[in-house]
């Protein structure tokens, strides 16, 4: 990997989860395919009622607020390792690019450890993951994810984000990526960074709208 651009491509060529090349998804864009997935994935993902998640997502506000004055942003269910970890692995899948921040600009990490605070079900799951990945690495480079130069933490990455193509012993990395990735993703979109990522214009005045097409009215039978 060379670059938050080349994790960046790695994520969204992993974003519908089954390692399918572009041309294979009906030619939508990588990007494309991340958003509807990540819009999609927000329940699952989080497994949570809406007041909490709604909870999670002033966290992640609050954090993104404390990051761009230089704050410092309090965590309940990381171990400062893991969050160290957490905040470059979910840059890694939603890099900074020219449309918008990174994932732990968005505040994602504090989103993530908002839900895992109020819910047992991910926790296990999170956790033993990133153990996995420290042991991985440590087995192959003799350091932990964070230690890792970048192009070790991708070759890792790059082993576990496409499940069709990865070997049976990473199964576990697998399992755990899926899920990291889906929670960064929800986490992200649900934020004001995230839907203004999405350039999504609906509830807002258009001052400039003329009404429908004429082409589009005369499609319709109406023109």
């Amino acid at each position: 990997m060379s670059g938050n651009g080349e994790a960046g491509k790695r994520k969204r060529e992993a974003g519908s989860g089954n390692g399918r090349s572009e041309g294979e998804r009906g030619g939508l864009s990588r990007r494309a395919m991340l958003e509807v997935m990540a819009i999609a994935s927000l329940a699952t993902a989080c497994d949570a009622s809406p007041a909490v998640v709604e909870k999670a997502k002033k966290a992640a506000r609050d954090a993104s607020a404390a990051r761009a004055n230089g704050g410092t942003v309090t965590h309940k269910f990381f171990t400062p390792h893991e969050w160290d970890t957490v905040e470059v692995l979910v840059d890694l899948i939603i890099p900074r690019d020219e449309r918008s921040g990174s994932a732990t600009d968005a505040g994602v990490p504090a989103f993530m450890d908002f839900i895992l605070d109020e819910y047992e079900k991910n926790r296990l799951p999170i956790r033993g993951g990133l153990a996995w990945l420290d042991r991985e690495c440590t087995d192959r480079f003799g350091a932990t994810f964070l230690d890792c130069t970048a192009p070790q933490r991708a070759a890792v990455l790059d082993d576990i984000a496409w499940p069709k193509r990865a070997k049976p012993e990473h199964s576990q990395g697998v399992a755990f990526f899926n899920r990291f990735r889906d929670l960064t993703a929800s986490g992200f979109w649900s934020s004001k960074m995230g839907v203004e990522d999405l350039q999504y214009i609906g509830n807002v005045i258009n001052p400039d709208w003329k009404g429908c097409p004429p082409e589009a009215l005369r499609k319709l039978g109406v023109g």
